[in-house]
């Protein structure tokens, strides 16, 4: 499966995806993101790890609104 950066907020997020089978990686800081397939944000805070430039070439899922489902199907679409 793929390797998910997540932000730590997101708990119901992380557990659902690691259920998948999914690697979950706890987004701190920027470099946390450097060796993932895609990164989960909860868009309360746009520029929450202070990323001026960007970390990573996969998918960035923001997760603003929607629940832990809705998420694990963006991020399984984005992953395949």
């Amino acid at each position: 499966m793929a390797r998910i950066g997540v932000e730590a907020t997101l708990t119901d997020v992380k557990e659902a995806l690691t259920e998948m089978g999914h690697e979950v990686v706890d987004l701190r800081q920027a470099e946390d993101a450097a060796y993932c397939d895609c990164c989960v944000i909860s868009g309360l805070d746009k520029n929450v790890m202070g990323i001026t430039e960007a970390e990573i070439t996969g998918a960035v899922i923001n997760a603003q609104g929607m629940n832990a489902e809705d998420v694990c199907q963006m991020v399984n679409e984005k992953v395949v």
